[in-house]
């Protein structure tokens, strides 16, 4: 077996303390190699998102070690942690993140600017990055002059810029309507398959169904883990 892009080993996150303890994530232990997608599924606070923002380096864990590509992002600091999301971790979170006074290309751009690339190169690696989820031309819009689906295929136009070697979704399809949700996951499907390796959280079956696998959490605990159609099963009985 290949060595894993994204390997979670014992990860385990607590929040609060006493009382108001929180256990979001328990002991958990995740791996995902190149051209892999990885579908996580579970009921509300099961933990998905926490696992995602774990794996991008946007929280630590309480126990055990995050690495992407064998380096454990414990050890960059916050600098090299960020670092890393501008190079090879892509992230589409629920609520977007975009910077409302850039442009949507200037906002595919950034993290490519950030970190040292010519404006100019930049600027037309987001552009073919927004052809790709199908807005080209509002490449020179803002994001309050979008709609809340225009905005979702901008977040994830800026996680596939570039040569991501991990792409995280958080429900990505959210606020896109049947058929532009289909397209955005055949893209994330396409990049897993020239190299990526992805993560898909989803309260979708019919979402899952793109991915190579399906990890099941509830309470935060693996329950489940399946490579084939009984994740259908699995919804609709709470496994």
């Amino acid at each position: 077996m290949s060595a894993p892009v994204l390997e979670l080993d014992a990860v385990s996150r607590q929040h609060g303390e006493g009382a108001t303890l929180v256990q979001a994530l328990r002991t958990v232990s995740l791996r995902v190699t190149a051209g892999e997608l990885v579908a996580v599924m579970g009921p509300s606070g099961s933990g998905k998102s926490t696992l995602l923002t774990l794996a991008g380096g946007l929280d630590a864990p309480t126990a055990g070690v995050v690495r992407v590509e064998g380096t454990d992002l414990a050890g960059l600091g916050p600098a090299g942690r960020a670092r890393m999301r501008r190079t090879s971790i892509g992230y589409v979170f629920q609520d977007f993140n975009l910077i409302p006074a850039l442009t949507a290309a200037e906002n595919v751009a950034l993290p490519l600017e950030l970190d040292g690339v010519r404006t100019s190169a930049a600027r037309a690696a987001a552009r073919t990055a927004l052809e790709e989820v199908g807005i080209a031309d509002l490449a020179d819009r803002f994001p309050d002059h979008m709609s809340g689906g225009q905005q979702q295929r901008v977040a994830i136009a800026r996680a596939v810029v570039g040569d991501r070697r991990l792409v995280l979704a958080d429900e990505p399809t959210g606020a896109l309507d049947t058929e532009t949700g289909e397209d955005v996951l055949r893209l994330l499907r396409g990049r897993c398959d020239a190299g990526a390796a992805g993560v898909l959280v989803t309260h979708e079956a019919r979402h899952a169904a793109w991915a190579d696998r399906v990890v099941f959490l509830r309470d935060g605990v693996v329950v489940d883990e399946t490579t084939s159609d009984p994740v259908e099963s699995l919804v609709e009985t709470g496994a």
